[in-house]
């Protein structure tokens, strides 16, 4: 019998309990968005259809999950929760000390605090918004290196993620290696497009910076979805299995910071993990500070064992097949729309060009926010500017047009089906066949540091 080959995405999962969702109006949906300041993250989630704001805590945990939390023990101290989750830290990451945060950024935080000073130079390919506040909170700069087309949505490259190694040994050259406390890779590159960064690059910049002495730390927060990208695009990797190639991936480094949100499937939940017992020992005196107890850092034993099965699961191959699949299916089909998109799609989102989709609002007016915003008045989905109102605002106060402006469309993992998959198309082509009557968006206030999560804008 021949084989037979299916071209339809079949979730690798079966859906035995489900939450309703509710349907509203374009009418209503533009008095909500009126009421929350045109501020997408204001908006009451439950005026929100489809929600592709983050993908970061709001996937859907496994049937294994739940009852391993159900079998959990939340002693203050040494519960046995922990130590199954730091098993499972080591057994992936081959990590020394495993140190547990109620999310990444906590483990941001603990890092920098530690390690970062007043004056430093922090390099990554990109910079996330929290990891890039926390290192300018310690008074440091966040540099962003990544690849010339890395900064091109049109152009395709297996590999738009990557760290470009010559501005890398430039800047630790310029500023010097005692200015240079770290060096940071984050992977998949979010802010990027969620796009991939190769284990050559992952690699040859880990010896830059050991080259000079200095640390190599890896934003792991979508660790898995890395380890696929390298299995399908890169040679020497298709026979390896995901936790393989991601064990590989951390061997070159000295640490990581994670948020168990994403790749960790979890709705809660992050660690630090490193190397350097010095270091590992400061850190951990600030977690007791900031977050916790070594042993459970914020977190409840039940969120602990969650994240133990759930480093796991994410390294499954049909699951990781079904998520990638996912969103090239969603750009498949807006591209034949002519909806132009970030090349190729990423791994846990689909980015939107605003720039090239509304080329009649300026740069000023926040091409990304308002199709951010026309995104939910249309149809009722939620996704996030990526663009000059989450980057724009320097140290000084100052404003400075970000690189691209994207709307990133971020999907919860294991929660939408193809069904949802085809309504978002179907919105986003209409709004694209309408896209001259989108108008830009002005500040009317806004926070000195991350702004876009409270900033209050209205349209022009």
């Amino acid at each position: 019998m021949l084989p037979f080959k299916a071209k339809t995405i079949i979730e690798p999962f079966r859906i035995r309990s489900i939450e309703p969702i509710r349907f509203t109006t374009p009418d209503e949906r533009e008095k909500a968005l009126a009421a929350a300041g045109y501020n997408p993250f204001l908006l009451h989630s439950d005026d929100v259809l489809i929600d592709l704001l983050t993908d970061s805590g709001t996937g859907a945990m496994s049937s294994r999950q739940w009852g391993a939390m159900i079998a959990s023990d939340e002693s203050y101290a040494g519960s046995p929760s922990f130590y199954r989750f730091e098993a499972a830290v080591k057994d992936i990451t081959g990590f020394k000390h495993v140190i547990p945060t109620h999310q990444g950024r906590a483990a941001e935080h603990i890092l920098f605090s530690t390690a970062v000073k007043n004056g430093d130079v922090v390099p990554n390919n990109t910079h996330f918004d929290t990891t890039r506040a926390n290192i300018e909170h310690t008074g440091a700069e966040a540099r962003d290196l990544v690849r010339a087309e890395g900064r091109q949505p049109q152009t395709i490259l297996p590999f738009k993620g990557n760290i470009d190694l010559d501005a890398l040994r430039a800047t630790i050259e310029e500023v010097g290696v005692e200015h240079v406390p770290l060096v940071m890779l984050t992977v998949t590159n979010n802010s990027g497009g969620g796009q991939p960064v190769s284990m050559a690059n992952i690699r040859a910049a880990s010896e830059i910076a050991h080259e000079y002495g200095i640390k190599f730390i890896i934003d792991a927060c979508r660790y898995a979805e890395n380890s696929w990208f390298i299995k399908t695009r890169e040679d020497g990797y298709a026979d390896k299995t995901p936790i393989e190639i991601a064990r590989e991936m951390f061997s070159y480094a000295d640490g990581c910071t994670m948020s168990a949100k994403k790749d960790g499937m979890a709705n809660i939940g992050g660690f630090l993990a490193l190397n350097d017992d010095d270091l590992a020992l400061n850190c951990r005196n600030l977690l007791i500070l900031t977050e916790g107890f070594p042993t459970y850092g914020g977190l409840a034993g039940y969120d602990l064992e969650a994240i133990a099965l759930g480093l796991y699961e994410a390294l499954e191959p049909d699951y990781l097949h079904y998520r990638i699949r996912s969103i090239a299916y969603l750009a498949e089909k807006i591209n034949a729309a002519g909806v132009p998109t970030v090349q190729p799609s990423g791994g846990h989102a689909l980015y939107i060009d605003a720039r090239s989709m509304l080329p009649h609002i300026p740069v000023e007016q926040y091409p990304a926010w308002s199709l951010a915003n026309a995104l939910y008045t249309v149809g009722g989905i939620r996704g996030v500017e990526i663009g000059s109102v989450m980057f724009g605002m320097q140290p000084d106060g100052s404003e400075k047009p970000a690189a691209m402006d994207l709307v990133r469309l971020a999907f919860p993992r294991r929660v939408y089906t193809q069904s949802h998959v085809d309504y978002i198309a179907e919105v986003i082509t209409a709004l694209y066949e309408q896209r001259e009557s989108i108008r830009g968006h002005r500040i009317v206030w806004q926070a000195p540091v991350l702004r876009h999560f409270t900033i209050r804008m209205e349209p022009i």
